[in-house]
């Protein structure tokens, strides 16, 4: 599906940085080593790098993170890339600054799976940045997946982020213009996390 849809004219997505992550840059230490999951075409990598980062982006697509290397490139930045599915990829432990989630939605048991290996994955005063659409979203048709089990609410994420205490997490609505895909009024859920 993902190598279907990357393989599109032009950036699915946009070139340009999610919202929440943008407004969230000024928090991140300097020349952080950074993990983007499920990437995609690297809008988020690239920004990152732009502003001094060390930026991995793993993704399923092969398509996705050629894009992502093709968007470095023009903006005179280097990204790392691999090519794995979340269930199989290795976060390590103690490993990153900062590991940025945008609109990745999983089935309820890898999701959970894939959040407990986040905090181990994550440095001790190391940040999880995460936006996703909540169940509420259905209303709106904007965006993200079909149904409301592969997506998250607040209270789930606390839970499932065990060990992450929230310097700010909240649902909202909020207009989403990131391509063609997740386009008008959105409403999500945002978190910026440190592990203790």
């Amino acid at each position: 599906m993902w190598d279907e849809r990357y393989s599109e004219e032009g950036y699915v997505y946009g070139t340009e940085p999610n919202d929440f992550i943008a407004s969230q840059c000024d928090k991140l230490d300097p020349n952080s080593k950074i993990l983007c999951i499920a990437e995609g075409e690297g809008r988020n990598s690239v920004h990152l790098a732009k502003l001094g980062h060390s930026v991995l982006g793993v993704d399923s697509s092969s398509v996705g993170l050629e894009k992502a290397k093709k968007l470095a490139n023009s903006n005179g930045v280097s990204i790392e890339t691999q090519v794995a599915e979340l269930k199989d990829f290795d976060f390590g432990e103690e490993k990153w600054d900062v590991i940025v989630s945008i609109f990745v939605h999983l089935p309820p048991p890898l999701r959970k799976n894939v959040h407990e290996r986040v905090v181990k994955g994550l440095k001790k005063g190391g940040v999880i940045i995460l936006e996703a659409y909540t169940p509420k979203q259905l209303e709106y048709k904007t965006g993200g997946p079909p149904v409301a089990e592969m997506m998250m609410t607040l209270e789930g994420l606390v839970s499932e982020l065990h060990g992450i205490d929230f310097e700010f997490g909240r649902e909202l609505e909020r207009d989403v213009i990131e391509g063609k895909y997740h386009t008008g009024k959105a409403y999500t859920v945002q978190v910026f996390g440190r592990k203790p």
